[in-house]
């Protein structure tokens, strides 16, 4: 059994343990830690969508992903640049992306099947691969998880100091986990638009056009401790990193 192909199944055994049940289909796996950046292999398309569209996701994925390790290899130290970029084709769920951490921190780019269905253009497709691509660039678990921690121990420590008892402090504890992570939330996901946009970019697709997509999905606003910054202050973003500004 070669490396390439124990990794996989360890990937897919790790995020079907996450995920609960259902088939996780490897689209894209990155070199090894220190390996020269390439142009992936063509793999085999996700299942469940017609051909032309699953030939375009890969051929986004074969351009972007360089990309996105060459970014992230200039960008930081200490972190694994060797990107999967999967696809989840259980039934039901909704159009979504996400990052995520694979077995020994790989980093991992994660589309639904209804997303690629959706996207209207190769260049939605780019924009949001760039996007979650950057979610890693950016460190942003480890500063969620950090920022959570932190609102969990100041918030435990002022239930102590009123006198609570430990399921006073426990409650208190979850409640500033909370709050911390969703205090930079937003700000998370402007940086990774903007990290996005030059990604796409550079891989030869247009941001603005890709962006577009948000004028099709419901726009979250600027609740209090939402995870998403308005639609329209999204798009101002990319526009203004396009254009160099």
């Amino acid at each position: 059994m070669s490396i390439v192909r124990h990794a996989r199944q360890v990937l897919v055994a790790a995020l079907l343990a996450l995920a609960g049940c259902g088939e996780v289909v490897i689209m894209q796996p990155g070199p090894e830690p220190g390996a020269p950046v390439q142009a992936p292999a063509p793999q085999a398309p996700p299942s469940g969508i017609d051909a032309s569209r699953a030939r375009t996701f890969q051929a986004v994925v074969n351009r972007v992903m360089p990309i996105a390790q060459q970014e992230c290899r200039t960008r930081t130290r200490g972190v694994r640049c060797d990107y999967a970029v999967v696809v989840d084709d259980r039934p039901g769920l909704p159009p979504n992306a996400f990052q995520t951490l694979g077995p020994g921190g790989q980093p991992v780019v994660g589309f639904t099947l209804p997303l690629i269905q959706t996207a209207a253009n190769a260049d939605e497709m780019a924009f949001v691969l760039g996007h979650e691509a950057a979610h890693h660039i950016e460190g942003h678990i480890a500063r969620g998880q950090a920022s959570a921690a932190t609102g969990a121990v100041l918030a435990g420590a002022l239930a102590t100091l009123g006198g609570g008892d430990a399921v006073t402090i426990q409650r208190a504890q979850n409640l500033g986990a909370f709050y911390g992570s969703r205090r930079f939330s937003k700000d998370f996901e402007l940086e990774a638009d903007a990290l996005g946009t030059l990604i796409s970019q550079r891989a030869g697709y247009d941001p603005v056009r890709g962006v577009a997509y948000f004028n099709r999905v419901p726009d979250p606003g600027n609740r209090f401790l939402g995870t998403h910054p308005p639609n329209a202050d999204r798009i101002a973003l990319v526009r203004r990193v396009a254009a160099g500004q």
